[in-house]
């Protein structure tokens, strides 16, 4: 997933009034209406999720939540890709155009805000409950420090919250188009087999939807297989139920890597406060993951292991994730330029 820098379409004044708050994935739309709640609280006032295939255009997702929902002045999208000046968004993942401009003209409203999604997931982290996540490694609190949130879904979204007094700052980042690292003789085999198809296999082209049929195809092919499975979902499922060895071969390859490369990215953002492991994909599968090799890879750094040891891993299972990062976000700049105002 491409890291898309903040765009505002005009300086925002804290308001006290509800604004939609959107988070744009490669095959959904999760909207909410929200407003700030007492203290930090964000508040889901309203909340529905959109198949990107059933429509035209963010355009068309918003008018119809509008259409159930009180009239709002503001708006905050939060999307991968690279955002250009115009608010015009520069995407692989979605089916679609999408443009700030062109939904503030169109459904009237006062302002559009473009965030990164990862970076508005980052924002989330404070919001999350013990109740809404599975803890895989790690004591069970972490000093307040850099927290990494990854997510593979569509593609793989990655970025670092990081705390500056009493406020924050967001990396976000292109992770997931770095180079995929093969650490054992089957991934070796299988990357080697995927590099026959393209001459860079990036972690995104593993590690997501997508990355889990292409882990599948490529073991396959190193098994000399015939591939039976032509979804994401029809591998995990596969692999949770036991059904097909190949597809638990494939999901444990991809636990494993998946391990391997978030231990690479503690040690590389230097994170201390926790790892929250998002997206559409590892809710799914999160016993699995559980009795995976994931943890024992995610350790697996040599005398850098104590270090990782004291970093609390967590998988979220909150769907309004987003939606609730990208409120976050707004509310947290609004009152910064309130502020220095």
């Amino acid at each position: 997933m491409a890291a898309a820098p903040t765009l505002q379409t005009s300086s925002p004044e804290r308001a006290p009034q509800p604004f939609y708050a959107a988070d744009v994935g490669g095959t959904h739309v999760r909207v909410g209406l929200v407003r700030a709640g007492s203290g930090s609280a964000i508040e889901v006032l309203s909340y529905r999720k959109y198949r990107n295939a059933d429509h035209p255009g963010l355009g068309a997702i918003l008018a119809d939540f509008a259409s159930h929902n009180p009239p709002v002045s503001d708006c905050v999208i939060a999307t991968a890709g690279y955002a250009l000046a115009d608010g015009t968004v520069i995407s692989a993942n979605l089916p679609w155009p999408l443009s700030s401009g062109r939904i503030r003209d169109e459904l009237g409203f006062r302002n559009v805000h473009l965030v990164n999604d990862f970076e508005a997931v980052a924002h989330a982290a404070a919001h999350i409950g013990d109740s809404q996540v599975l803890q895989l490694t790690g004591p069970a609190d972490a000093p307040r420090g850099p927290t990494l949130v990854v997510g593979p879904g569509t593609g793989l979204g990655a970025a670092v919250w990081i705390p500056v007094g009493e406020r924050s700052v967001v990396l976000a980042t292109e992770a997931g188009q770095a180079s995929l690292a093969a650490t054992t003789e089957l991934e070796l085999a299988v990357l080697r087999q995927m590099l026959h198809d393209r001459p860079h296999v990036s972690i995104e082209q593993a590690l997501s939807g997508p990355g889990l049929l292409n882990l599948y195809n490529a073991l396959c092919a190193v098994r000399g297989a015939t591939p039976v499975h032509a979804t994401p979902d029809a591998v995990s499922a596969a692999a949770c139920d036991g059904s097909d060895p190949l597809a638990v071969e494939t999901l444990q390859l991809f636990c494993g890597i998946l391990g391997s490369t978030i231990g690479d990215m503690a040690l590389l953002y230097g994170v201390q406060g926790g790892v929250y492991l998002a997206g559409g994909i590892l809710p799914k599968i999160g016993q699995f993951l559980l009795n995976s090799s994931f943890v024992e890879r995610f350790l697996n750094k040599g005398p850098m292991t104590k270090a990782l040891q004291r970093i609390p891993v967590k998988l979220v299972e909150h769907g309004q994730l987003g939606v609730i990062g990208a409120a976050s976000w707004y509310l947290e700049k609004s009152a910064t330029q309130a502020f220095a105002a």
